[in-house]
């Protein structure tokens, strides 16, 4: 790391990609799913987010738990995978997603200096505290925050205001970490200090919004931030 670390009052973290393994759902089905694991993850994973989006813009909102189970259901029928047994045992495992190794000690870190450490998600309430639970981290995330207090999807900017008006901060004392390009290019775009953690190498998207960094995890985040006073 070069230079001092970023005075900040609160790191806000995207939930699914970014602290939640979201493949481990179909991981865990290996054994029913085989060779189309992968392929599984990667489809559910994509339709669910063109959902939220199409659902945004239509001013259709439903809750993330039946976006997920709409995404689901789309990948099965695609895949050819008729097995009612299957999608019940995905979408519970959805509730209980695991997290990414660094986690809890980078969670544990940032808690340690003093700063805020809150979620703001797509996820409903009850989705996010059950995935918190089971990866051990409920007691390391205070606020956990989901769009359906505002009723609409991440990117519309209402998200990303709800995370300051809740921490009561500017959005330039926000440190906001997201796996996913387009939520960190429009958490920077509103004014947000952005980490983006790029854990699939990907090249960086033609979006606007200033990105801080570019991380391929959480590890390095404690060095790179620090409370202001």
């Amino acid at each position: 790391m070069t230079g001092q670390p970023l005075a900040i009052r609160a790191c806000v973290f995207d939930a699914y990609g970014t602290l939640l393994d979201f493949a481990s759902a179909a991981e865990r089905c290996r054994d029913v799913l085989g060779d189309q694991t992968c392929q599984l993850t990667m489809l559910w994973r994509d339709k669910q987010l063109q959902y939220t989006w199409m659902r945004a813009l239509q001013g259709a909102h439903t809750d993330f738990w039946q976006v997920t189970q709409d995404a689901l259901d789309f990948s099965l029928e695609a895949l050819g995978i008729d097995n009612t047994e299957l999608r019940a045992r995905l979408m519970d495992l959805y509730r209980t997603l695991d997290c990414f190794a660094e986690v809890p000690p980078v969670l544990e870190t940032l808690k340690e200096v003093g700063l805020t450490t809150a979620i703001l998600s797509n996820g409903t309430p009850d989705m996010l505290q059950a995935s918190l639970a089971h990866s051990g981290i409920v007691h390391l995330i205070d606020p956990v925050l989901s769009v359906e207090e505002v009723g609409v999807y991440k990117t519309d900017r209402r998200v990303y205001q709800l995370a300051v008006d809740r921490l009561g901060v500017a959005p330039s004392d926000i440190a906001f970490m997201s796996a996913n390009a387009w939520d960190a290019h429009a958490a920077a775009n509103f004014g947000m200090t952005v980490f983006w953690i790029n854990r699939t190498k990907q090249p960086c998207d033609r979006l606007p919004g200033l990105l801080h960094a570019e991380l391929s995890d959480l590890t390095a985040l404690p060095e790179r931030v620090c409370l202001r006073v």
